[in-house]
Formats: C-alpha cells, structure tokens, sequence
C-alpha cells in the first residue's frame, strides 16, 4: 500500500481552507479533488453528482481527461459508480475491471486504472453523487482511507445544497436533491394549498464540521449523549407516558438506541477520522438511513424514524439549537411535520399558515381536527417527506387529489393555480348561498352550525350564514396555555364568543381533555388505554374544583344571556345528574352574590359512549338537549383507535351497523322530544351530511368551511326517496351492499353535489 502525504486530518484541515477560498465553484471542486488525490497517493480522484434526471454525471476530476468532465455520465445503477449510487454502499476493489459491473468510458481515459474506492455522497439518507479515487497499482485502500473519503463526501454534500453549486448546472437540468416529488397523503380536509414549506421540527444545521482537537470533540459527544439519555429518562417519568401507549413504545426505542454501543462507537470513529461531533452525528445518520430506507421490512422502516428523531435530539444538545420559533414563520406557510399535536398548530400565526402535511396522523385526529376548525388544507400519512424537503421549498397540498408536490415544476404550479382560481369562483358561489334558509326541495328545514373553539374562527359564522355554533370545544383554551386558566380568563373567553355570536345560540361543550389531548399541567397516572380511561367527564367529576370554575365562569360569561352547555363522554344518567347539581349550586350561588344569572340555562348530554345507548329511556328526560359526538361514538363502536392510521379508516362511519346506531339516538330523541344535533366531524361532508339527513337528522354542526358545500347539496336535494330507500336498506338483513354506495347512486339520481 501507498504511504499517506498526510493523513485524513490533514486533508480536512486543507479541505476547510479550500471552502473559505474566494473561489469559483467549478475551481474549487477541481481543488478538492486535487487534494484527495495528492493526499491519498491517488492516481484518480473524480466527483460525480446525481442529477433528477437519474444520471450520474461527471463534475469534476483529477486524473482522467479534463474535456470528459460535464460529458461523461452514468445511468443509476449502472457501472460500478452508478452501483455504488444505487445502493448507498462505499465499494473497494483491487481491480476494478474484473467486477461485473465494470463500465468502460473511453472518453475519460480511464484505461490503466485498476486499484478502485468509491463512497456515496448522502443527505439525509439521499444519495446526491459519488466520490471516486482510483490506482494504477493493484492495492487495497485501508479503512482509514475509506473513512477519509466518507468523511470528504459530507462535507461535498453541504457543497452541494448551497446556491453556489448551481452555477455547475447545464441550462434545463437539475441535481437530483433539487428534483420534484410527488407523495400521497391521505386527506384530512378539504382544498389546495400552494406555498413553502416550514418544517416544524427543522433538522440542526451543522456548520462547524471539521474537529480541532479529537479528545475535545469526543468529550463533547459523551456529555451530549449523557444529557439526552438523561432527558430520555426524565420523559419516562412524566403522567402522559402511560405503561403500554405508543409514546412509551417510542421512548422504548430512543432508549436502546441513545445506549446503542455500536451507534455511539460509528460516531466516535467519525470524529477520530477528523470530523467534529455534530458532523459525526450527521455522518452516521447518513449512512443509516440510507441503508435503513433500502429495507423493505417494516418493522426496520418505522424504526428509521426513531432514529432520526434521536439524532436530531442529539444534534440540538451539541449545538443548543432550539426549534425556530413560529415567529419566524413565512407567509403562505404549509407546516410539515412527521407528527404534531393541536397545540403545536395553535401556537403559529393562523394567518401565515395555508396548510399542513403530516408523515402519520388520522382525519379525525384533533390536530386535523383544529386544522379544519382554521379553515387549513391538510393531509397525512405523506411517508418520509419529511426528510425529503426543507424550509422554504415550494410546496403544493392537493387534500382533494390526496397528493403532495415538493419542488413543483412551472406547470404543475399553474396548472393548481388555476384550480385555485375555480376553488375562489366556487366558495363565491357558496358565499352567495348565506342568506338563504337551507330547506330541501321536498321542505325539510336543516339547521346548519358551527363547530369552533377558537375566537377567531367564530367570526365564519356570520360569513358562512351559520345559524349559531352546535359545538364551542372549550379545552382549545386549556391545550394552548402554559398554565391553567384562572376563572377571569375563561370568563373574558366565554363572554366574548358570545358577544361575536350575538343573537345565535351557543353551545359551550365542557372540558374534554385526556386520551390524545394532554395537558402538561394536569398530571395523571399511566394508564394502559387512555382513550377509554381518565379522561373528560371522569376526570373533571374527579376534580370538582375544575368542573366548578369551568361552570361558574360561564354563568358569569352569559350576565344574564340564555346559556347552552354541553356535557360530554357520559356514560350513565348518574354522572350527567352529578354535573346538573353543580350547574344549579353555581347558579344559586351567582344569585347570592347578586349576580345575573343566565335568562335560561340549558344543560345537554354529549352522546358518545356506546352504553349510553341502552340509558336513553333515562338518560334523555334529563337532558335540554342532545348531541353526538361520532367521532367518538364512531371509535368505541367499532374498537379503532380514530389516531391511528392503521385501522382508523378500516371502517365506514356510515356503513349498516353504525347507521343503525346512530338512527337509534335519533328516534329516541324523537320520541322524548329532545332537539338532536350532530357534531362531530361526520357531519362535515356532503355525502356522510346526506346519510345523516336520512335517518332523521334536521341539525348539522360542522366546520365553517363545510357550510358552503353541505348548503348546496341540501338546497337542491328531495329528501323522502332518499329517506325511504336508506330506512329499506338498514332493515333489510340479506341486503349486503353498502350503504355509502347506495346514497352515492341515489345522488347521482338526482344530480347532488357530493
């Protein structure tokens, strides 16, 4: 073997000075690879970078012929350079030309070279190109070498995504970091969105690659590792990380891998080959997420993920670099991210925001949830987009198509924009149903309303032509605050949604926190199952003083105004006759005080829980009034998790046997004479709207931006055939054909907008 001029730490001490060079781009990639060869004893060293056509072509070299540069070019997978792009491997051969993978290239001249290493240049698990060094002589090149290369191949991947590098690219050509890509998505609302991406946990940009002092740099990596094991261990220890739940399965695995020795021992290898700890942490990752996305095991794909949250984790304790702050969100913002609560969302300017694209998540999730409270397009279940884009890539959500575009070229962009342009013509037409009252054809009067749990989503329903809001989710207020709300601030809160209402009723669902809706300050026990355990009306019967501020807040809100509250997950006529007491001590105690009670108070049950439905005999002589969260309902009927995406779509919420139970409630409500609506996100689309219309339902709450669409399928609908054929269907036992399909043919019938 050769003898080194100089070692890795050498060339990278060059390769630094190289990149601070006041050079061209072209001059300072031919300086590089002048340095690797001279540095290696290298007869060869050639840089070639993949563009987005699927081509390999050649940037620059030392070694072969100068004219074959920007010339010479290799399909992926083809050659041993498009080998070695193809399957993100390093491949070290003594004689290049015996491998069957060979490609000769006469134009480079390449003919007497035998000795051959070549490394992938990766970001984010991307192969962006390959680096190449070749010797006439037959020779091994030694691990250290090979790790010299890897280790060059970071930090001529950060050359590439700078703007420098595009002065190397041919007129109508792009690299293939820089390519457009399509995702599917699963729709979470409805609508287009164009804009630039925002990442919400943005990965660390590492700028100091290079390590001044090994023993330094490998110090730093172990008080980094100590601190995030630390911190991995303190999550164990907090209320919501409950024995069996998904979060506890993922703080499961960050814990074997932040205790990986092989892990930690790749990066201490890294940075002995020159690099600084966070390049090293950047390096390893690289390496294992190209292997790690090659897999077609699932099993190993859901865990890339855990390992790219951990090495971001371990990046922000090297760096202290924080998630930027929503301050610094751009207008026309889509907010991508693997996962993210309703809080998360909550804390950005609404007004910057246009949409968002999530890795995991369910429609009926209360992130996706809030999304379409805002009026936002969202989608999920966009696999691995999150390593495939960064801030400020141009983006376009189709939820309507189920599509994602990252990178789109000129006329996909026009193509949507026009799209857009229909969609504005199209919510004008809707805008111009407001005044109208929504009766069918056949004279059916529905009553349209409002889902809402933020101030500045309350203004719709004046826009909308809303006839009041069926459901005001009160939590909203507690999930984005850092600490409880005092009863002053749910007083003002209160109030003032009702001053924006005026004269429209308002139905204020208390607190339903727990299951997915964490509160950081309210502590619970681990539970196995929490969607089905402390949470909502349990936990506020648990704590009486919660429930008797909530309540005593919004009769001070009313000062005298009618009041509706809506008590939700009842599941027995005890629990709703519990709160009904400390609605009327709170009012006895309001007229005490010389307050003004509410003119009228009413109090309603939240049907939700399936056992309810053998209660209503009971249950509804105590209610004012009623609701249904499907949703919910939805769930515990069919034992799916509604967040998650495995099973949460593997039921039809409108199919035979939850179309029976819901027209159950409804003809219980009929004969009790209890006013009856539906608000849960059910009702918030045309043709589910439809079927809910046949079983008896005459008041809808749904988001502001569903008004529009179920307005117009109402207003041109003749509901007895319908209403007939549907009660046929759900009575008839050998009838297997679903009930969706039925409805679709019956509106196509009468032309329906679905």
């Amino acid at each position: 073997m050769a003898t080194q001029t100089g070692g890795p730490r050498i060339l990278l001490r060059q390769l630094r000075e190289t990149m601070a060079d006041p050079l061209g781009a072209q001059e300072r990639l031919n300086k590089i690879v002048d340095l690797i060869a001279d540095n290696m004893r290298a007869d060869v060293c050639s840089f070639y970078v993949l563009r987005d056509d699927g081509a390999l072509e050649l940037f620059a070299t030392h070694g072969l012929k100068p004219e074959s540069v920007h010339i010479t070019t290799l399909r992926l997978g083809e050659g041993l350079v498009g080998r070695i792009a193809a399957e993100a491997e390093p491949l070290n051969l003594t004689d290049a030309t015996t491998h069957p993978s060979f490609a000769y290239r006469p134009e480079t001249g390449e003919d007497p070279y035998r000795a051959f290493l070549g490394v992938p240049v990766l970001r984010s698990g991307q192969t962006l190109g390959v680096l190449v060094v070749q010797n006439s002589a037959y020779r091994i090149y030694g691990e250290e070498e090979t790790e010299a290369m890897l280790t060059t191949a970071t930090l001529l991947a950060e050359m590439l995504s700078t703007a420098e590098f595009d002065s190397l690219i041919k007129p109508g050509s792009d690299i293939d970091l820089r390519r457009p890509r399509l995702f599917s998505a699963v729709p979470f609302s409805e609508g287009i969105a164009l804009g630039r991406v925002y990442l919400h946990d943005p990965r660390v940009v590492v700028t100091n690659f290079i390590a001044e002092d090994i023993d330094e740099e490998k110090a730093r990596l172990e008080q980094a590792l100590d601190s995030m094991r630390v911190s991995i261990e303190a999550l164990f220890q907090r209320g919501d990380m409950q024995t069996g739940s998904d979060h506890r399965d993922i703080l499961e695995s960050y814990r074997m891998f932040a205790h990986d020795r092989g892990w930690v021992r790749r990066m201490e290898e890294a940075i002995e080959g020159g690099l600084s700890a966070e390049a090293a942490v950047e390096r390893v990752q690289n390496d294992t997420r190209a292997r790690m996305m090659r897999q077609t095991d699932p099993y190993i794909r859901e865990r890339l993920h855990d390992l790219d949250d951990l090495a971001n984790r371990l990046l922000r304790e090297l760096t202290g670099n924080g998630r930027i702050g929503p301050v610094d969100l751009p207008v026309n913002a889509i907010i991508v991210a693997r996962n993210m609560g309703p809080a998360d969302l909550l804390e950005y300017d609404r007004h910057k925001i246009r949409g968002i694209v999530l890795e995991e998540g369910a429609a009926i999730a209360h992130v996706a949830i809030v999304a379409r409270s805002l009026g936002l397009t969202a989608v999920g279940q966009a696999d691995s987009i999150v390593s495939m884009c960064e801030t400020g890539d141009d983006i376009i959500v189709d939820a309507a198509g189920g599509t994602v575009h990252v990178r789109p070229p000129a006329d996909v962009v026009e193509s949507y924009a026009e799209k857009v342009r229909l969609t504005a013509r199209r919510l004008e037409q809707y805008a111009a149903l407001k005044t109208r009252e929504s009766v069918t054809r056949d004279g059916v009067k529905v009553e349209l309303l409002h889902n809402s749990g933020l101030i500045a989503d309350l203004h719709a329903v004046e826009d909308t032509g809303a006839e009041g809001v069926g459901l005001f989710r009160t939590e909203l207020q507690f999930m984005i605050a850092s600490k409880m709300p005092r009863l002053t601030e749910q007083v003002e809160l209160y109030s003032e949604a009702m001053d924006i209402v005026g004269d429209k009723p308002i139905v204020f669902r208390l607190l339903d926190i727990g299951g997915d809706k964490v509160i950081p300050y309210i502590r619970s026990a681990p539970e196995e199952n929490p969607a089905m355990g402390w949470r909502s009306l349990r936990l506020a019967l648990d704590r009486p003083g919660l429930l008797r501020t909530q309540v005593r807040a919004l009769l001070q809100a009313a000062n005298g105004r009618a009041l509706k509250i809506l008590v939700p997950m009842v599941t027995e006529v005890r629990e709703f006759r519990q709160v009904k007491i400390v609605v009327r001590k709170e009012a006895e105690r309001l007229a005490r005080a010389g307050g003004a009670v509410p003119e009228k108070i009413e109090v309603g049950a939240m049907i939700e829980v399936p056992s309810l439905l053998f209660e209503l005999d009971l249950l509804l002589p105590e209610c004012d009034f009623a609701s249904i969260g499907s949703n919910d309902l939805i769930q515990f009927l069919t034992a799916t998790d509604r967040a998650n995406p495995r099973v949460a779509s593997k039921y039809d919420p409108i199919d035979r046997p939850r179309l029976r139970a819901i027209r159950h409630i409804v003809n219980a409500c009929r004969d009790h004479d209890v006013p009856l609506t539906m608000c849960g996100e059910l009702a918030g689309r045309p043709i589910e709207a439809l079927a809910l219309l046949s079983v008896g339902f005459t008041r809808l709450s749904m988001g502001a931006s569903s008004i529009g669409p179920v307005k117009d399928m109402i207003l041109r609908l003749d509901l007895a055939p319908i209403r007939k054929a549907v009660a046929h269907a759900l009575d008839d036992v050998d009838n297997d054909r679903p009930i969706r399909e039925l409805i679709a043919e019956l509106a196509r019938q009468q032309d329906l907008p679905l």
